[in-house]
């Protein structure tokens, strides 16, 4: 039982070292959690840096998250919201990286080599409280309200409606927006869309060199055959006056 403690509290401790170098504007809570994952210009962020990926694990292993995910899904504007980042070009930029940036695979290897993020992967699925959580999620009062939005008239009223609402007109109208596909050919030349690693590439990495001063052709030496230069002109007397 001793050594079952010490192994469940270095796993927790490890998850809370590795949760703890998450930035400070990871989303603290399930429907903020929610919101990224929908919105295509910056959910791959979590996929890039296994410091995101880990508490992005432990929101996803949460019934909480899966309750908001409900929510935002009986939402047709939502839907329309995640359509509109599909067809953004930042969701080019934002999702290129994963595969041309050698920044992105070197963190996932020094990852691959710590015990602690396999460690804190694991406590995800072993957390007791989590496991309770789940156990309790049918009496939670957030699935009744889920439950019940599907048999709320409103609901449907907003489904049928869904044409009217500004979101889903905006959706629609993008594909006729000719600076929509000036943006995603401007996206695709940018070497920034492929990670940091290529952004140096848009620099010229030479110093400007010196102009070299101009002469008139009459300066330029004259070749004869045998590559013998030809004498110099003989000075011509002036005219007498």
């Amino acid at each position: 039982m001793k050594i079952q403690a010490l192994v469940l509290s270095l796993a927790f401790a490890a998850f809370n070292t590795l949760a703890a170098d998450a930035p400070a504007n990871f989303p603290k809570t399930s429907d903020e959690m929610a919101a990224l994952v929908t919105d295509f210009t910056k959910n791959a962020e979590v996929l890039k840096d296994p410091k995101k990926f880990v508490p992005f694990v432990a929101f996803l292993t949460e019934p909480g998250f899966l309750f908001s995910m409900g929510n935002q899904m009986l939402e047709p504007g939502k839907w329309a919201e995640m359509t509109n980042s599909i067809i953004n070009p930042a969701s080019y930029s934002a999702w290129m990286p994963l595969a041309t940036d050698p920044a992105v695979y070197m963190k996932w290897m020094a990852a691959g080599m710590d015990g602690n993020f396999y460690t804190a992967l694991t406590s995800q699925l072993t957390d007791p409280t989590k496991l309770v959580r789940w156990m309790m999620a049918p009496t939670d009062p957030k699935v009744l309200e889920l439950l019940m939005k599907t048999v709320n008239p409103a609901v449907y009223l907003k489904w049928a409606t869904a044409p009217a609402d500004p979101r889903v007109v905006q959706t629609g109208m993008a594909p006729m927006n000719p600076n929509l596909y000036m943006g995603w050919m401007g996206t695709g030349m940018n070497p920034a869309s492929y990670g940091n690693t290529w952004q140096g590439f848009t620099a010229y990495p030479y110093p400007a060199q010196a102009a070299m001063p101009m002469q008139a052709p009459s300066a330029w030496p004259v070749m004869l055959p045998g590559g013998v230069a030809p004498p110099p002109a003989a000075p011509v007397a002036p005219m007498p006056r």
